[in-house]
C-alpha cells in the first residue's frame, strides 16, 4: 500500500484532501534507488492554483526525462492543515513519494505574484528549512527562485541560495550537472554555489554587496566574490518549437483554477503597452509552429481526458497561425465535443467569427480591456486600441448574438485626470447605447456589462518603471469617482462596477520595487501571522503596516516617490535585453502622449532581437 504522509483521521477533518495525497492521472513514480538528484517542485499557494500553472508542469516534465532526476511538487498547506502541521510537527512533503521536503537536493519555488511572498516562507518553515539562507547548513535543500517575480528578487534575496532568471528549459541542464560534479567530487554548498554563479541566467545574492546613498537610493551593486558576474542575463528559448512541453501533464483530482489542456502558442508580445512587465521581459516573440501545435493538441488530449482546450498567449489574436489552428482543432474534435477557450483575443472580425463556432454565444461573456477611459490616456499607455475599434467590436459582437461584456480599466495610471475617471463610465455607457442601437426583436435580452478597474502598480522593466503610485486614500477616491460616474450614466442599471484591493495594491507596489531592506519586512509580516496575503479572507493589512512600522521602512519610499532618470534600480543588475534606453525613451513618449507602433508594423529598436542574435520583423521581409 503507497504510504501516506498524512493519517486518516488528518485527511478527515481538513478541507478537499485530494490536495496532498498525490498519485494523480500522468503524475511520475520513480525507483528511489535510480535517482542521483531529488528536486521538489513548488508553487506557494493553493494546490487548485499551482496544478493551473503551466510552468511547473512545463518544468516537472522536462525533469523526469532525466534518468537521474526525479522531481515532485509541493504547494501551500491550507490554513487547516497549516495548523494541524505545526501544531503536530509535521513536515511539509512532496505529493508523489510522501517524502519530508528537507530531504530534498532543490527545493525550487516558482514566484508568480507578489503577494506569495509570505507563502515562501510558509513553505520553508513547514519543510522545517531555516528561513533565512544565512542559517542553512550542509543538511538542507538548495533554495532556488524561479519565474517573473525574479526580474526583481532582491526583496526575496535573503531567503534563497540563487535565483534563475529566465526561461527554464535552458541552463538547468548545466546547473545539475555542476550538482552532480560538485557532489561526485566532495564539494560543500558554497563551491557549488561559485560553479552555479558561473551558469548564465543564475543569480547568487549572496555573492553580491549592497551599498545605498544617504537619500536611501541605491549607490552601487557589486560582486564580492570573483565567480559572480557583474550582470546577469535572461534565459531564453529562441526555438519555441523545438523545446520541452508536456503530452502528459498531470490531472488532478479535483477542479483546478485552470481544469483544461493548455496550449501555449506562442511567447512574447508585440504590443508594447508601457504598464504591462510580461510584453517587456518575454520579448521577443516566438512563435509554435503549427505542426507541432496539432501534434501536442492531440496528444495532451488524448493522455488526460480533458474536454477543453485553452490556446495561452499574451496576444492569441497576433499569432499568425491562429485561423489554421482553430480551425485544424474545430474539425479534428468536433465528435468529441471538445471546447475550445481563446484567451486575450482583440475583438475584431476575424475573432467573432471564431468565438461564435467555439462558444455558447448565449451563454458566454466577451472581454474587452480598454484599460483607460479616454483615448489621451489609451495613447499615454500605448494601448493601441481606439475607441472606434472597441465600440466597432462591441456593435459586432452584440450584432453576432452576444449581450454580456466584460471591461477592464485601470485607475490611478501616470497623467490621469478627472476626464479620464469619468471616461471609464462614459465608455462603458456607449457600449451599452451600441447594444440598443439594434432592432429590439434582434436583441438577446438586456445588455450586461461589468466594469472592473484594478489599481496601476508601477512594475521593473517597463517604461512605467519610474512612475509613482497613488496612496491608499487616492486609489479609494478614484473608485468613488467612477461610481459616482455610472450612476449619471443613461444605462446605468446595465453597468456592474467592481474594483480591487486599495491597500492590497500599495503593499504589491512596495514588494515590485522593494531593495534588500524589504527582506525584513516581510519576514516580521509572516512572523505577524501574515500568509496567503492574495486571498481576501485571510489578507490582515494591519499586520503588514505593523511589520513596517517595527522594522523602520517607509512605504512611501518604494510607491509614492518620484524617481529620476539617473537613479540605479535594484533590479539594474538584470539584462532582460530590453535596454534601459529604450524604457527611458518610452517614459517620455508616454509622458508627451506619443504612440509607438508594435513590433510588426515597425522596430522600435528596444534591442531585444539583437540581444538573442536574432532579427525585427521588419529586417525578415
Amino acid at each position: 500500500m503507497r504510504k501516506t504522509a498524512l493519517t486518516d483521521e488528518i485527511l478527515l477533518s481538513i478541507d478537499k484532501p485530494a490536495r496532498y495525497i498525490g498519485n494523480e492521472v500522468n503524475s511520475v513514480i520513480k525507483d528511489l534507488t535510480q535517482v542521483n538528484i531529488r528536486f521538489a517542485m513548488c508553487f506557494p499557494d493553493v494546490y487548485e492554483i499551482g496544478m493551473s500553472h503551466l510552468g511547473i508542469q512545463i518544468l516537472y516534465d522536462m525533469f523526469n526525462q532525466m534518468e537521474d532526476v526525479y522531481c515532485e511538487r509541493v504547494y501551500s498547506p491550507w490554513t487547516d492543515l497549516d495548523k494541524i502541521m505545526r501544531e503536530r510537527n509535521i513536515p511539509l512533503f512532496a505529493l508523489e513519494s510522501q517524502d519530508p521536503i528537507k530531504a530534498f537536493d532543490f527545493l525550487g519555488i516558482t514566484i508568480q505574484y507578489e503577494m506569495c511572498y509570505t507563502n515562501i516562507l510558509q513553505v520553508l518553515e513547514l519543510s522545517q528549512i531555516p528561513l533565512l539562507a544565512s542559517e542553512r547548513g550542509e543538511e538542507f535543500p538548495i533554495v532556488i527562485g524561479g519565474g517573473p517575480c525574479t526580474y526583481n528578487p532582491e526583496p526575496l534575496a535573503d531567503f534563497f541560495d540563487l535565483f534563475y532568471i529566465g526561461e527554464g528549459e535552458t541552463s538547468y541542464f548545466p546547473l545539475l550537472e555542476a550538482y552532480r560534479e560538485n557532489k561526485k567530487n566532495g564539494g560543500n554548498k558554497l563551491d557549488f554555489l561559485k560553479k552555479a554563479a558561473q551558469i548564465p541566467g543564475i543569480y547568487v545574492p549572496s555573492f553580491y554587496d549592497v551599498k545605498y546613498k544617504e537619500d536611501g537610493t541605491v549607490k552601487e551593486f557589486t560582486p564580492n566574490v570573483a565567480e559572480a558576474p557583474k550582470t546577469i542575463r535572461k534565459e531564453i528559448v529562441m526555438d519555441v518549437s523545438e523545446t520541452f512541453y508536456p503530452k502528459k501533464p498531470v490531472v488532478p483530482f479535483i477542479k483546478a483554477t485552470q481544469d483544461r489542456v493548455v496550449l501555449e502558442i506562442q511567447r512574447g508580445c508585440i504590443r508594447g503597452c508601457r504598464f504591462c512587465q510580461a510584453g517587456m521581459i518575454y520579448r521577443p516573440v516566438r512563435e509554435r509552429s503549427l505542426d507541432m501545435l496539432k501534434e501536442y493538441a492531440y496528444e495532451m488530449l488524448h493522455n488526460t481526458g480533458y474536454e477543453e482546450i485553452s490556446l495561452s498567449s499574451l496576444s492569441s489574436s497576433d499569432y499568425s497561425q491562429l485561423q489554421g489552428l482553430v480551425n485544424f482543432l474545430i474539425e479534428e474534435f468536433k465528435e468529441q465535443g471538445v471546447n475550445i477557450s481563446l484567451p486575450s483575443l482583440r475583438i475584431d472580425e476575424f475573432s467573432l467569427d471564431v468565438m461564435s463556432k467555439v462558444q455558447d454565444v448565449r451563454k458566454s461573456s466577451l472581454t474587452f480591456a480598454p484599460e483607460a477611459g479616454t483615448q489621451r490616456l489609451r495613447d499615454v499607455i500605448n494601448k493601441g486600441l481606439t475607441e472606434e475599434v472597441i465600440i466597432e467590436g462591441a456593435g459586432k459582437a452584440f450584432e453576432s448574438g452576444w449581450n454580456r461584456v466584460k471591461l477592464y480599466f485601470m485607475l490611478g495610471l501616470p497623467t490621469e485626470t478627472l476626464e479620464d475617471m469619468v471616461g471609464i463610465a462614459e465608455l462603458s455607457d456607449k457600449i451599452a447605447r451600441r447594444y440598443y442601437e439594434i432592432p429590439k426583436d434582434q436583441r438577446n435580452g438586456k445588455v450586461q456589462i461589468v466594469a472592473s478597474t484594478s489599481f496601476f502598480v508601477p512594475k521593473p522593466f517597463t517604461p512605467f518603471q519610474w512612475a509613482t503610485m497613488s496612496t491608499k486614500e487616492e486609489f479609494i477616491e478614484k473608485a468613488r469617482i467612477v461610481k459616482q460616474a455610472i450612476k449619471s450614466q443613461l444605462n446605468q442599471k446595465s453597468i456592474k462596477y467592481n474594483w480591487h484591493e486599495a491597500d492590497l495594491t500599495v503593499l504589491e507596489g512596495v514588494l515590485a520595487r522593494g531593495d534588500r531592506r524589504v527582506s525584513k519586512v516581510i519576514l516580521q509580516a509572516y512572523r505577524n501571522g501574515c500568509i496567503y496575503d492574495a486571498w481576501s479572507e485571510t489578507f490582515d493589512y494591519s499586520k503588514w503596516l505593523a511589520a513596517f512600522e517595527n522594522t523602520g521602512v517607509d512605504i512611501n519610499f518604494y510607491t509614492t516617490r518620484e524617481r529620476t532618470l539617473d537613479e540605479i534600480f535594484p533590479w539594474d543588475f538584470i539584462d532582460t535585453g530590453v535596454t534601459k534606453e529604450f524604457l527611458k525613451r518610452e517614459w517620455e513618449n508616454a509622458k508627451n502622449g506619443l504612440i509607438t507602433l508594435n513590433c510588426k508594423m515597425a522596430c522600435s529598436g528596444c534591442g531585444a532581437m539583437i540581444f538573442n542574435g536574432g532579427v525585427c520583423f521588419e529586417d525578415k521581409n
